[in-house]
């Protein structure tokens, strides 16, 4: 996919996530109860549980670790595209922290999806049938940046952003 295993995607965007209000997971440890945050992270996980009355509970990742997030069913309605379609999400809304577990119940869902574009620029189509354990061999690269994988690709072309990541695993 030609994406660096160097360091998480979070981490590449966190200035710009930090302009947009977004705090880090791991400074939900410090935050009081009942005070409301903006998380912003990769979508790991969505579920509903049968025994849950329709609440969805979605697990979002940034490059200090995980942020539990509650959505109700009413307020699922107002962002539902939001929660099923993005795979880069922010949430606004209170912490609460009960028994050491610290949820952030959303009251707003923001898709910011798009800034994944910025992480990867389009590259040839790679054939799946060729070698995949072999090193490029010289004189294939049109552009020098890409002579490593780790060189992060920067394009700020924000269409491409769907096929930076992969699709999710939703529920039905």
């Amino acid at each position: 996919m030609g994406l660096s295993l160097k360091t998480h995607p979070a981490a590449l965007l966190r200035n710009e996530l930090s302009g947009q209000r977004c705090i880090k997971s791991e400074t939900l440890t410090q935050i009081r109860n009942g005070e409301r945050v903006r998380v912003a992270g990769l979508v790991l996980v969505r579920q509903r549980p049968g025994t849950a009355s329709g609440v969805i509970f979605m697990t979002l990742e940034d490059e200090t670790g995980i942020a539990n997030i509650v959505v109700w069913p009413k307020l699922f309605e107002q962002y539902r595209a939001q929660v099923l379609g993005g795979r880069l999400v922010a949430v606004d809304g209170p912490v609460q922290s009960e028994s050491g577990v610290i949820h952030v119940i959303a009251e707003r869902v923001h898709d910011f999806t798009p800034m994944l574009a910025k992480l990867s620029t389009t590259g040839k189509q790679i054939d799946p049938s060729g070698p995949t354990d072999e090193p490029r061999r010289s004189g294939q690269y049109e552009d020098a940046r890409q002579r490593h994988p780790r060189n992060v690709r920067i394009n700020l072309n924000v269409s491409g952003a769907a096929s930076v990541m992969p699709k999710g695993r939703n529920f039905h």
